[in-house]
């Protein structure tokens, strides 16, 4: 199984160069470290920041510096920093080509639930909502199951969902999946050790996989 940063490494092997790219909180905020040499990218974050560079080092941090998570980040040559309209401007008029966000839920589908469990307290939706409404192309990092064990990926959300049939591409400790335009999970990958058994027995919604699902391969 992957843990939290091979999660991060294999969603970076999705960016394109040129790519304008947001990272929501918690998993995708990684994805920043692996960026792969040679691809030339612009990072956004909601709260008004084109540029983003990988996490800094211990005793490097600028508190002024932070991302949506309150996370404290390094900037690039040529960034640029601005208010919330301005980013959410961009966002709304589908100016950034791919969105990376962590969810609790997934459907079969392409529904998402990510933002809030009843009965816990939450400040609000921020800007899932818009980001699954506005862009072109997302992917979900996240784990398959939650701490008891049971899926995440389910024939319904069972959560208030954030936005409707928008998931493409999931990415898992356990496996990289497509979420098929007629409804269900096709398993295009799988983690190192896992077996397409064990990801059918971890996958509450229908699943679509062949004999012979290829390994992730990581360079």
């Amino acid at each position: 199984m992957l843990d939290k940063d091979g999660i991060a490494k294999r969603i970076a092997k999705e960016i394109k160069d040129g790519f304008y790219v947001n990272l929501g909180i918690g998993i995708p905020t990684l994805v920043a470290n692996y960026i792969p040499a040679g691809i030339n990218v612009v990072l956004q974050s909601e709260n008004g920041l084109l540029g983003m560079g990988p996490f800094p080092f211990e005793g490097e941090e600028d508190a002024d510096l932070i991302n949506a998570g309150k996370q404290t980040i390094t900037t690039l040559p040529g960034s640029s920093i601005f208010d919330s309209a301005l980013s959410f401007g961009m966002i709304r008029s589908q100016k950034i080509d791919l969105t990376i966000l962590g969810a609790m839920e997934v459907s079969e589908n392409g529904d998402i639930a990510n933002w809030k469990i009843p009965g816990k307290m939450v400040k609000g939706m921020g800007g899932a909502m818009d980001l699954v409404a506005s862009a072109k192309n997302i992917i979900v990092a996240m784990q398959h199951v939650n701490k008891a064990g049971e899926s995440k990926l389910l024939p319904k959300c069972t959560l208030p969902l954030t936005g409707v049939n928008c998931i493409k591409k999931i990415v898992t400790e356990l496996a990289v999946l497509d979420v098929l335009p007629e409804g269900g999970f096709k398993l295009i990958e799988r983690a190192p050790g896992v077996s397409v058994d064990y990801i059918r027995q971890a996958t509450t919604g229908k699943l679509f996989a062949d004999d012979n699902v290829p390994e992730m391969i990581f360079d």
